[in-house]
């Protein structure tokens, strides 16, 4: 699984004219899952996800996860996290998984996410043409893959 993990100030997913979710201040997930990811990548991106210390404490340092910041998160599924651009000039998304691995993946995360959370997460809708509207900041983004734990 990949993620780019922005903080924002405010984000909102729009579907064929209709906002299907919308926070303040928090996290907007982008999420690209690949054929070989698992339940262990789920848990562990979860976990730091939740645990990950980029909101300002109360000195303005970044120190504080979404939980204690009493922030809120949107995940968006988004395929193209896993393009490749290493030939040519149009890229390839043989890497990411099809809808029938992808979905319940990205429902198992969701599902996952809202328990250790506390509270519901918004998401955009699977494989629908999406609008995401977002006031970054800080700017603060910060990409993470299961395959590649730095």
């Amino acid at each position: 699984m990949r993620t780019v993990i922005q903080r924002v100030s405010k984000a909102s997913v729009t579907v064929e004219g209709k906002v299907v979710s919308s926070i303040g201040y928090g996290l907007l997930i982008l999420l690209g899952i690949v054929g070989e990811d698992t339940e262990e990548d789920i848990d562990w991106l979860v976990r730091k996800v939740i645990n990950l210390r980029i909101f300002n404490d109360a000195l303005g340092v970044m120190n504080t996860s979404v939980m204690e910041s009493d922030g809120d998160i949107i995940v968006v599924s988004q395929f193209t996290l896993h393009a490749s651009t290493k030939k040519g000039n149009r890229p390839s998304y043989i890497r990411a998984a099809k809808p029938e691995i992808a979905i319940p993946l990205y429902e198992k995360f969701i599902s996952r996410l809202e328990q250790e959370f506390g509270k519901k997460v918004g998401t955009g809708i699977f494989g629908a043409d999406m609008k995401v509207d977002l006031l970054n900041d800080g700017p603060v983004t910060i990409i993470m893959d299961t395959k590649d734990k730095e």
